[in-house]
């Protein structure tokens, strides 16, 4: 076979255990299992430097920015919060993401754990699909200063605090005045992020080739206030009107607490996210499989 990615980042779950504080994890034997076969293939397989889901001395350790300089694939195990984390710090270096389901929906991790192996032979030679998600940048600005900026792939959501009232914020698109909303929050979502919190929320799906974004207020105290689906080329500015603990996520990872007069700017960023499919992958196929869609017809 001849190989089209010849080093390989094999990446697991490691940072939810980080995240726990928990310490002397068990090596994961599906993954070194899965290491395994990569060498077998002929791979240089390396591993993100403090992943204790592998082996130790197994495989070499890489830092992030090792990974993105000297590596041509990174080989995702785990759901869809994995692939949400690595995506966006690897963007910066284009690096090639395929995504091995251990999750539960996996919408962007669309490998079945069961048939990797048959599936990785021919996308490692070269057969695949590729497709490039956008992410959008986040920043939080207090009395004309950035506080806060981060990335997203999914969404950047506004909240009101778990004990608190509504919020209200007034929402601009470019350069106009859209709306002043009261809700429980507002999601602003790439056609990645539709499929989550923004659906849960009634907002519509989008697909990965539209350039857009979708708008969905949470609980609405207007019923008229619908989502909405917006050009990604224009910079969308929420403020925070009234509303107490209020805070802003981007893609449930990273968290800023919003004072009032804040504003949270999000615009396109100019990196975006590299995902390897099989070949014949359709995001149509993705949508009946995990959505549960009737499959029936000729």
């Amino acid at each position: 076979m001849t190989l089209r990615f010849r080093h390989v980042a094999l990446i697991g779950k490691y940072q939810q255990n980080a995240a726990r504080g928990q310490s002397g994890a068990t090596p994961d034997a599906m993954l070194d299992g899965i290491g395994q076969f990569l060498k077998a293939q002929g791979c240089e397989v390396s591993t993100l430097e403090g992943d204790e889901s592998v082996p130790p001395g197994r495989y070499a350790e890489l830092s992030l920015d090792d990974i993105g300089q000297h590596c041509d694939l990174g080989l995702v195990v785990g759901g869809d919060g994995t692939m949400l984390g690595i995506g966006r710090q690897l963007a910066a270096y284009g690096v090639p993401l395929i995504g091995i389901n251990r999750g539960r929906l996996g919408f962007i991790t669309d490998i079945a754990l069961d048939h990797y192996q048959s599936t990785l032979v021919p996308m490692l030679s070269g057969e695949y699909e590729e497709e490039r998600r956008t992410l959008m940048l986040g920043q939080v600005i207090r009395d004309g200063q950035k506080v806060f900026e981060a990335l997203a792939m999914n969404d950047v959501v506004v909240n009101r605090g778990a004990t608190s009232g509504m919020v209200e914020l007034r929402v601009s698109v470019g350069r106009h005045f859209v709306a002043n909303q009261r809700a429980d929050g507002l999601i602003i979502a790439t056609a990645t992020g539709s499929t989550a919190y923004a659906l849960s929320a009634g907002g519509p799906l989008l697909h990965p080739a539209v350039s857009g974004w979708v708008l969905v207020p949470i609980a609405p105290h207007t019923l008229s206030n619908r989502p909405i689906v917006l050009p990604d080329g224009e910079e969308v500015s929420i403020e925070l009107v009234a509303g107490r603990d209020a805070s802003a996520n981007f893609d449930m990872q990273s968290l800023a607490t919003l004072a009032h007069g804040d504003r949270i700017v999000v615009r396109r960023s100019h990196m975006n996210v590299r995902f390897l499919h099989p070949k014949g992958w359709s995001y149509f196929d993705t949508l009946r499989k995990k959505l549960h869609w009737n499959e029936g017809g000729s």
